[in-house]
C-alpha cells in the first residue's frame, strides 16, 4: 500500500483491504482518519467524492468563500417546494476535500454546555460537556486567552480583529439595546451579546479546514493512509448484516471498484449524504425503500428524519459611508439574544455582514445595492423538522431535501424570526449606526405589520448551511434514533456514522467545529472498541 497521495489510483478495484474505510473526507472524516492512523498498525482508507483541495486558492483562501455557492465545488441541493418558506433555496454542500469547512465560512464555536448535557439528558451516554469539551480543547490551537483553550491542536482558532469601522458601530448599537460587547469561547453561553467571531483561520487568510488541519501535514508521511479523491460511494455492502466494504465510482467511471474494511466501516458524509447512502444500502424506513426497488436490510424509520436546520432571515441596508475592502470573511460578528425570559441558551442569533447580501430578495422586486451591510437573524432552537428522501435508486441523482421550514405547529420558529427583524431595525436605529445607514433596503420601511413581515419572511429566507440529525444517535428507548450513543448503526455490525447527521438537535451556534468533534468523538470510541 502507498502513502496517502490525494487523487492516487485506487488499483484494481477488488483487492483493495484496510481495517478502517472512511466514507466522506468532511470536517468529521478528516479529523477521524487522521487520529485512527495515528496508529501505525492500523490501516485507514478516506474516500472523498469531490477534488482535493491542496495548492487550490479558490478553496484555501477564506475571504473567497461567497465565490464557492452553487459553483463546481458545491453539490447544490435545490430544496423540495416548500409549504410555509422559500422554495427557491438551495443548501449548499460541499463537493471537496475537507467537506463545509472548505466551502464555508469558518464561524468557530465550542459547543455549548447546556447543548451537549441536553444530549447526554436523552440518553446519549459519554456526550456531555465535561466528556466532550475535552474533545475540543484537544482539536484547537486556540489565541484567545481563556485558560481552557487548547494550545496545540491541528484546528487554528484565531480571534477576528475589529478592523471593521462598520462592524465596531454594530457593536456599539447593539450594547445600546441591551447586548453587551463579549468575547466567545470562554467557557461561558452568551444568551445576551455581541462580539467578534472566532474563525478558523490562519493570520494570512488560509482557512484551516479539517483538510487543512488534520490531512494536509501528515498525507506524505503517513503510508498507513490512503486518501482517494473523485471517489463516490454508491453503497454499503455486507455479508449478512455484517458491513464488510464500500462499493464506489472513481471519476466518471465506468463501472464501480470496491474497498474492504476488516474492521469498520464509517459514514461521513453529511446530513444529506449520510441518510441517502445508507437506504441505497437497505438501512432505512422500509416502506419507501421499497417503493424504489431497494431490499430491505434493516427497517430504520429515523433514517432521514428529524432533519434539522438553522432558518435565517435578512435585513439589509444601503450603506452611507464607504463600506470596508478587505475582510477575514466579510462575516465577522455575531449577536445572541433570549426572545424570552428564563432562556438558558439563545432562541435567536444574527450575523452581521458587511456586504450586501440580496441571494433571495432581488427575484422579488427588493431593491439592491453595491455598497450596503446586513444583519441576519437566525434560528438557533428552531422546532421544525424536515426530511432527507431518496429520488431514485441511482446514487448519482440528489437526494430530496425537504426542511419544512415553519411548519412547527405553535408557530415558534416565525415568532423568534420575526423578533429577530424588528431586532435588527432596532439596532440600525441607534446614534453609533447613524452615520452608516442611508435607508433600509429589505425588507424596507412599508414592512411593519406582523403579516407584511411573514410574508418577507417566507419569500427570502436562507439558510445558514446546517443541515443536521437526519441520522441522530439515542438510547435503545427511542425508535427514531438509528445510532446508538458510540455512534454504531442499530441492526447491523461494524458500521458507524460521524458527521452532523449523529446530531440529536442542532446546538445554538455554528456547528462546524461540534462536527470536527464528533471525529474526534468517533476516533476514540473505534479505539476504545479494539
Amino acid at each position: 500500500m502507498t502513502g496517502a497521495h490525494i487523487g492516487e489510483a485506487p488499483g484494481n478495484g477488488d483487492g483493495d483491504t484496510f481495517d478502517y474505510v472512511v466514507v466522506g473526507g468532511g470536517s468529521a472524516g478528516c479529523a477521524l482518519a487522521a487520529r485512527l492512523s495515528e496508529d501505525p498498525s492500523v490501516t485507514v482508507c478516506l474516500l472523498e467524492a469531490g477534488p482535493s483541495d491542496v495548492g487550490d486558492p479558490a478553496i484555501l483562501r477564506l475571504e473567497d468563500w461567497m465565490y464557492l455557492l452553487d459553483s463546481g465545488y458545491d453539490w447544490d441541493y435545490l430544496v423540495e417546494p416548500q409549504e410555509n418558506g422559500n422554495s427557491f433555496l438551495r443548501h449548499a454542500r460541499a463537493r471537496v476535500l475537507g467537506g463545509c469547512s472548505s466551502h464555508n465560512s469558518c464561524i468557530a464555536f465550542w459547543t455549548p454546555r447546556e447543548d451537549l448535557d441536553e444530549w447526554a439528558s436523552l440518553g446519549c451516554d459519554g456526550w456531555s460537556a465535561d466528556e466532550c469539551w475535552p474533545l475540543i480543547r484537544r482539536l484547537e490551537t486556540n489565541d484567545g486567552p481563556w485558560e481552557g483553550h487548547g494550545r496545540s491542536g491541528p484546528v487554528n482558532l484565531m480571534q477576528v480583529p475589529p478592523d471593521d469601522p462598520c462592524g465596531v458601530a454594530v457593536l456599539e448599537a447593539c450594547a445600546a439595546v441591551g447586548m453587551p460587547t463579549v468575547r466567545f469561547n470562554e467557557g461561558v453561553t452568551i444568551t445576551e451579546g455581541a462580539g467578534f467571531f472566532q474563525i478558523n483561520s490562519f493570520p494570512d487568510g488560509t482557512r484551516s479546514s479539517a483538510s487543512v488541519s488534520y490531512l494536509h501535514p501528515i498525507m506524505a508521511t503517513r503510508p498507513n493512509l490512503e486518501v482517494r479523491t473523485d471517489s463516490w460511494a454508491s453503497r454499503v455492502l455486507f455479508d449478512g448484516t455484517r458491513a464488510t466494504g464500500v462499493e464506489y465510482q472513481r471519476g466518471i467511471g465506468p463501472g464501480r471498484q470496491v474497498v474492504r474494511a476488516n474492521r469498520e466501516v464509517i459514514l461521513s458524509t453529511g446530513a444529506i449524504d449520510t441518510p441517502k447512502l445508507l437506504m441505497l444500502s437497505g438501512i432505512g424506513p422500509a416502506e419507501h425503500l421499497r417503493d424504489f426497488g431497494v431490499e430491505v436490510l434493516v427497517d430504520a424509520p429515523g433514517v432521514g428524519a428529524n432533519l434539522d436546520d438553522h432558518v435565517e432571515g435578512l435585513v439589509m441596508w444601503d450603506a452611507a459611508r464607504p463600506m470596508v475592502e478587505r475582510s477575514t470573511q466579510w462575516w465577522e460578528i455575531g449577536l445572541f439574544h433570549c426572545t424570552q425570559p428564563g432562556l438558558d441558551r439563545p432562541d435567536l442569533m444574527m450575523h452581521y455582514g458587511s456586504v450586501p447580501f440580496d441571494l433571495n430578495t432581488v427575484r422579488w422586486g427588493y431593491p439592491t445595492t453595491d455598497n450596503g451591510f446586513c444583519l441576519t437573524p437566525n434560528v438557533t432552537r428552531g422546532r421544525s423538522r424536515g426530511t432527507v428522501r431518496l429520488r431514485s435508486r441511482d446514487f448519482r441523482d440528489r437526494a430530496r431535501v425537504d426542511p419544512r421550514y415553519f411548519t412547527d405547529p405553535e408557530g415558534h420558529d416565525m415568532r423568534v424570526m420575526t423578533e429577530g427583524i424588528r431586532l435588527a431595525r432596532r439596532v440600525a436605529e441607534q446614534p453609533a449606526l447613524k452615520e452608516w445607514v442611508a435607508g433600509e433596503l429589505a425588507p424596507g420601511p412599508e414592512a411593519v405589520r406582523d403579516d407584511e413581515i411573514e410574508d418577507y419572511i417566507v419569500k427570502t429566507h436562507n439558510t445558514v448551511y446546517h443541515p443536521a440529525c437526519t441520522v441522530k444517535m439515542g438510547p435503545a428507548t427511542d425508535p427514531k434514533a438509528p445510532l446508538d450513543p458510540q455512534l454504531r448503526v442499530r441492526g447491523v455490525e461494524n458500521l458507524r456514522v460521524a458527521d452532523a447527521s449523529v446530531l440529536p438537535f442542532l446546538p445554538a451556534i455554528n456547528p462546524n467545529i461540534t462536527t470536527m468533534m464528533v471525529g474526534e468523538k468517533c476516533a476514540d470510541l473505534l479505539k476504545a472498541s479494539r
